[in-house]
């Protein structure tokens, strides 16, 4: 069997989640990657035979995405180009983690897909939502990669294709300690910006930042990273607590380990609003915005001694055989139907 697997690369999360997948699919068929976006530092592992600009976005330093920045790189016709000339056809199954390439080149051609990514199981009407639908980011969300069938993820078993995060393999298998610092991942912050915040506060952090490039270096209490996969597993795993944004792969990663965990929902970004909703109904502590009495929530945060631990079982044998019975179900140039969920 031979597979071609569309992988969005803003962001660590969707790389790092579809490693384990490729690796689980590999055991049973030949896997081709495509990877679009650059905006990732995780090491994909494995051979690219596609590497596209794709649709993706620039983080910015406050707090949010930088719109200008993402808008000047991209290209509306490269992307037109590189839909009409993927070969996924040739493919006896193609799968898609949120990568808009994969997904309209099988839209276009009428070649079935299959989307598995945590933003699939936002698709479904009974996952949490931040007080009421935003119908714009609801379209976005389905539009953006669409599928012909869904397998969500997302913190807990909302709907029937909802299955519990995939935890990888170096997470399940490290030892997990408490050294009393506490780790911090907020990639749309300015480094610096996060030194003068978080020295207010009396304990040990180590910050990692997408913003900073080269060796470490110290501001107080205070040591800031380069991002680097090992580094920061090994900070993650041995952290009293870890303050990150609200996206998916890391808070869910925290839940399986026990951490404290506080998220910050990046700005207008509606995914992670939904996430800290759903995080929130957990009991995590949910901040908007980093004001003047950040010092304040955090050292509170600090102090509380609120952990929840997920029980998350490893699921990817079960995945890739729902992935696998798909492609023998829906024969290679079958007409694409109705978007249908995958139920386990």
């Amino acid at each position: 069997m031979k597979i071609l697997f569309g992988i969005q690369g803003t962001g660590n999360g969707h790389i790092s989640r579809s490693k384990e997948i490729v690796k689980e699919l590999l055991k049973s068929a030949s896997v081709d990657v495509l990877l679009s976006g650059t905006q990732h530092e995780v090491d994909v592992d494995f051979d690219i035979k596609y590497n596209y600009q794709g649709l993706g976005f620039t983080f910015g330093k406050r707090g949010g995405i930088d719109y200008l920045d993402s808008f000047r790189t991209f290209s509306p016709y490269k992307l037109i180009s590189d839909v009409r000339g993927l070969p996924v056809r040739d493919y006896d199954l193609v799968i898609t983690d949120f990568e808009p390439v994969t997904a309209w080149a099988c839209k276009a051609k009428g070649v079935p897909c299959v989307s598995i990514s945590h933003q699939a199981a936002l698709l479904s009407p009974k996952t949490p939502r931040p007080g009421g639908k935003n119908r714009f980011q609801e379209w976005v969300l389905k539009w953006y990669a669409p599928g012909t069938s869904l397998i969500g993820l997302h913190f807990k078993e909302y709907d029937s294709f909802i299955k519990t995060p995939i935890i990888r393999r170096e997470i399940r298998n490290i030892e997990v300690k408490n050294k009393g610092h506490y780790t911090v991942y907020l990639p749309s912050f300015d480094d610096k910006f996060l030194c003068r915040v978080l020295k207010n506060v009396d304990v040990p952090w180590e910050v990692f930042s997408k913003h900073h490039k080269g060796e470490s270096y110290r501001d107080g209490n205070v040591r800031v990273f380069a991002v680097d996969s090992n580094k920061f597993v090994e900070s993650f795993s041995s952290c009293e607590g870890i303050i990150t944004n609200a996206g998916f792969e890391t808070p869910s990663e925290a839940l399986y380990f026990g951490k404290k965990l506080l998220v910050i929902p990046m700005k207008r970004q509606y995914e992670q609003e939904c996430n800290a909703e759903a995080l929130k109904r957990l009991g995590i502590k949910v901040v908007y915005s980093i004001g003047s009495d950040f010092d304040k929530v955090v050292a509170q945060w600090i102090e509380s001694t609120f952990i929840y631990h997920a029980d998350y079982g490893n699921n990817l044998p079960e995945l890739a055989e729902m992935i696998l019975e798909h492609a023998i179900d829906r024969p290679q140039g079958e007409q694409p139907l109705e978007v249908k969920e995958i139920d386990g």
